[in-house]
């Protein structure tokens, strides 16, 4: 999640185009900075003027200054200004494993500024994020904007993480919900329970609309602890991913569960005719209406088998749809799927110093997403 800090950022970065230097310096946010990085966020973001949602400045500070692997040099940066702070880059640390060894990447999430002051502070911020100065830097939510600075950079842009997948279960619902973004009261109960009573209908006379179970397998409940035992042997097969140590992933789905405006966080796992384990899923659910799928995992070869387990699964539960960030692993099994759609939902950039993290993730050899991105957050759904 970005700020579009065009024309002012334009004319900073511009080759030659540098503006006058300030006074003030680029340097790591510290606790005492949280109310003035809050009341950026809200006018950056929300067009609140001076005005905090309540709880913010404590979940910025649960969320950039919590992980288990914080230190001051991984994580968020400030530029302050003759004015104090105007412009602010918040980052999670996240560790990951690179052909072996491992990396703390940084999760980018929100680049904001706040005037021309703040536009000349987000230029050399922006600077800091070079490929040549960073181990690894992503962004699951980036503006066009950022995208075109993540590639003058020497950044890449992963098309496939920037799509989401969005599948119907129960059509008229589901559009409603979607469209209740713009319009909360299509989101109503008195809205959405006669399109229920009319998709029924329609699943009666178009039986595609329901996704099939898959024969000899099933989907059993679990635990997170269920789900980190899965992890790491279907996670092998990439040579860049999340290290997941078990005090991190502990973190992060802690961290994940305080966003109950997505519903409650679930762990399923896909077992064969043998009782074996062959994928697994992790997802917000808010009953009745939407699953928002975080991480989607399973074993080589196993693809159709999971990904049509888990739709049959969360029709089955009741969900009018249920969405979740692409992975190029997964494509050819998702888009063989009936009542799909794909959107954007934001540039995935992705920067790093290392010629080999790079390569794999253009050959799409990095898994990346759900709990290590800003999915969970609630920076993109509240306050």
């Amino acid at each position: 999640m970005d700020a579009e800090l065009q024309p002012d950022l334009e004319r900073a970065c511009a080759p030659g185009g540098e503006a006058p230097a300030r006074v003030g310096s680029v340097r790591p946010m510290a606790r005492s900075d949280l109310p003035a990085v809050a009341r950026l966020f809200s006018r950056t973001f929300r067009a609140r003027k001076g005005v905090v949602a309540p709880g913010l400045e404590a979940y910025l500070e649960t969320v950039f200054f919590g992980s288990p692997h914080y230190r001051p040099e991984n994580g968020s940066m400030v530029h302050a200004g003759e004015n104090g702070v105007t412009s602010a880059i918040l980052a999670v640390p996240m560790e990951f494993s690179a052909h072996g060894r491992p990396v703390m990447a940084r999760l980018l999430c929100a680049f904001m500024a706040d005037g021309k002051d703040g536009a000349t502070g987000a230029a050399r911020l922006a600077r800091q994020m070079h490929a040549a100065r960073q181990e690894m830097c992503f962004s699951d939510s980036s503006s066009p904007a950022s995208a075109d600075q993540c590639l003058a950079g020497g950044g890449s842009v992963l098309p496939i993480q920037s799509l989401e997948w969005r599948r119907a279960f129960r059509p008229l619902t589901a559009a409603a919900i979607a469209c209740g973004r713009a319009v909360p009261v299509l989101r109503s109960r008195a809205v959405l329970a006669p399109l229920g009573w009319l998709d029924q209908a329609m699943r009666r006379r178009r039986p595609s609309i329901r996704p099939p179970s898959v024969p000899e397998c099933r989907t059993i409940p679990a635990t997170p602890d269920a789900f980190f035992a899965c992890a790491a042997p279907m996670l092998f097969r990439f040579p860049v991913r999340p290290a997941w140590t078990r005090e991190e992933f502990d973190w992060l789905v802690g961290i994940a569960s305080l966003n109950r405006s997505l519903g409650e966080l679930h762990v399923r796992i896909v077992l064969d005719r043998g009782g074996l384990p062959i994928g697994a899923f992790l997802y917000f659910g808010r009953k009745g209406r939407e699953a928002t799928v975080l991480n989607l995992l399973c074993a080589a070869g196993r693809e159709f088998d999971v990904v049509g387990q888990m739709l049959s699964s969360l029709d089955a539960e009741g969900y009018a749809c249920a969405g979740g960030i692409a992975q190029p692993f997964m494509m050819n099994a998702i888009s063989r799927q009936r009542w799909l759609s794909f959107k954007h939902r934001g540039y995935f950039c992705l920067v790093t110093r290392h010629a080999d993290i790079k390569e794999a993730a253009l050959r799409n050899d990095i898994y990346i997403g759900g709990l290590a991105s800003e999915s969970w957050s609630r920076l993109l759904t509240d306050f």
